[in-house]
């Protein structure tokens, strides 16, 4: 198997796992019941934490500036990121976690269009078709409990609407990552999340802050390592090999949602919802394919 490919399918389940203990910590998940429910700011603090500790050891390892030169890139970079990442715990904890995996799959399709106005880059007219396409996957999920009346699980437009917000700031980090990756290394962007996340949620904390218990530290412990992992093996991945052929490989991960979401938490979604998981897949993998061979020409 190629490298590059075996490394993405590795990083999709240490997200996999990152979303599990994200899951269970903050919300009555009914498996592996942990004393306290979480806020997601809490999770975002503590992963953060873990993060910032061991990107800082890495950098002075390697005698790596801290803070980078591209500044204020860097630090669009790690503004979106936390508030994609907050948003996006949110969204876990009152979402099927199926659900709320895919939704947060439109952020390639925002940085398609944030690219177009920041970037200058060209977009395709049938790439506009499969982002529509995307949208109308979100619109039918969030629309899925009017459509259907036996949903088990009411699917709050709320809920679906922010994931959307978080996906469109992810793009963001994205667009900031294609601006940086000519001037900076990878562990100062990696950085800069933590590094403003750290105080800005540790300031959010201290109005409801939850004193883990036993078990539950190893959960924050795991939530922090695991995306650490994720994050590189991620970079390690489009380094060995064509994003062309490694990019499909990151929405396994829907599938490992739908797996742990109907046999662990024992959700059940609707048709409706099925439906537009599958529209956003179908939208947003066929925008890679159609950009990647537009720009192989």
């Amino acid at each position: 198997m190629n490298r590059g490919i075996l490394y993405i399918i590795i990083s999709v389940l240490c997200f996999f796992v990152v979303n599990f203990f994200v899951k269970i910590l903050g919300s009555d998940a009914g498996f592996l019941n942990t004393p306290n429910n979480f806020p997601a700011h809490e999770l975002v603090f503590f992963r953060s934490l873990i993060s910032f500790s061991l990107t800082v050891y890495l950098l002075n390892k390697k005698g790596i500036p801290i803070l980078g030169f591209n500044r204020k890139w860097l630090l669009i970079r790690g503004f979106s990121g936390m508030i994609a990442l907050t948003l996006f715990f949110y969204t876990i904890h009152n979402l099927p976690i199926a659900i709320a995996s895919t939704i947060q799959y439109l952020a390639p399709i925002f940085t398609v269009i944030l690219a177009v106005f920041i970037m200058k880059e060209k977009v395709l007219k049938l790439q506009w078709v499969f982002i529509l396409l995307s949208f109308l996957g979100a619109g039918l999920i969030g629309f899925s409990s009017l459509i259907e009346s036996n949903e088990a699980k009411s699917i709050s437009m709320f809920w679906v609407l922010l994931g959307i917000v978080s996906a469109f700031f992810s793009g963001i980090a994205y667009v900031s990552i294609l601006k940086l990756k000519e001037t900076e290394k990878p562990l100062n962007i990696v950085l800069y999340f933590p590094m403003i996340a750290l105080p800005i949620m540790g300031i959010w904390c201290l109005f409801d802050f939850v004193v883990p218990k036993g078990i539950e530290w190893l959960y924050l412990f795991f939530i922090g390592i695991f995306t650490q992992f994720a994050q590189v093996l991620l970079t390690k991945a489009f380094h060995e090999g064509n994003a062309n052929s490694i990019s499909p490989f990151q929405y396994l991960g829907s599938i490992y949602a739908l797996i742990l979401g109907f046999f662990v938490f024992d959700e059940i979604i609707s048709f409706f919802s099925y439906l537009g998981i599958s529209l956003i897949l179908i939208g947003v993998i066929s925008n890679i394919f159609v950009r990647s061979r537009f720009k192989n020409k």
